[in-house]
């Protein structure tokens, strides 16, 4: 799982964004698939940040920095950053609701979530 995780972190850090990205707005110029792909993700950090704190405990918030990070590097228009951040919630919730316990189906879970936040981050840093 870490590995998997660790594979997600960097990737939201480089490779959700091309070399050339602005440093402002750079989410208001993103078109809709990828503001809808930019909801995709907030919503995998939201499920990871639930799934990480069942295991590692409340005071863990590796996820909830990385969209921190997302959102400052993106610094998305008011309505976006609004939806970015339900999406987050949203998939908080998710994660907390189907997995209350650490255990073997809570990890794989947070790797198979993983893999999909690496997908979506590797198509929002595709040209």
């Amino acid at each position: 799982m870490r590995r998997a995780a660790a594979a997600v972190a960097a990737l939201l850090l480089t490779a959700a964004l091309p070399a050339s990205a602005p440093s402002t707005a750079f989410a208001q110029a993103r078109g809709p698939d990828d503001q809808q792909a930019l909801s995709e993700l907030a919503r995998v950090l939201g499920e990871s940040h639930a799934l990480r704190q069942t295991c590692e405990g409340a005071g863990d918030q590796t996820w909830r920095d990385r969209m921190q990070a997302l959102l400052e590097v993106e610094t998305p228009a008011a309505d976006l950053k609004t939806r970015l951040a339900e999406a987050f919630n949203s998939g908080f919730a998710a994660g907390r609701r189907g997995f209350p316990a650490c255990g073997k189906a809570s990890r794989a879970e947070a790797v198979r979530v993983a893999s999909r936040g690496e997908a979506l981050a590797v198509r929002l840093g595709s040209p």
